[in-house]
């Protein structure tokens, strides 16, 4: 299945990607004072050192089948007729008239602090497709909130 990522996000990923690899030579190095240390069956420095290795191993390569089947979007494509992926969209709630901005991202490059949000998300999902001036319903844990779309930016 294939991963969507922006050309940004998936440079993020190559360096997480490069960090976590140059993170082996000091696992390698604790394994192996732990070894020195003697008898590895009541060795918790050594237990340790082989499960941070391990935990390590997995995420490395989580990362590089989520690299590998990374598919870049072309920004180039992008319009504002509606409200697509990798768009910034503007929307009121209706209810307060209080105005948030996100740009919707895939769910791996989600940050709500940089206002980046997952396309999978019922804000997201209420959002695809639609123009500016829509009105949407969003189920949200405290209610039905409804927001208009005010601008769709690249």
């Amino acid at each position: 299945m294939a991963t969507y990522l922006t050309q940004d996000g998936y440079n993020k990923k190559m360096e997480e990607l490069a960090e976590l690899e140059a993170q082996r030579p000091a696992i390698k190095m604790a394994i192996a004072e732990a070894r020195d240390k003697g008898d590895l069956s009541e060795n918790a420095e050594y237990d340790a050192a082989k499960e941070a290795q391990g935990l390590l191993e997995m995420k490395i390569a989580k990362l590089k089948e989520l690299v590998s089947s990374a598919r870049i979007i072309d920004d180039s494509k992008l319009n504002t007729e509606e409200v697509q992926l990798l768009n910034k969209v503007t929307i009121k709630n209706v209810a307060n008239g209080m105005e948030m901005t996100y740009t919707i991202v895939t769910e791996n490059e989600a940050n709500l602090r940089e206002k980046k949000l997952a396309s999978n998300t019922p804000i997201a999902q209420a959002l695809l497709g639609r123009k500016v001036g829509d009105k949407v319903e969003v189920q949200a844990p405290a209610g039905k909130m409804t927001f208009e779309i005010i601008k769709i930016e690249i």
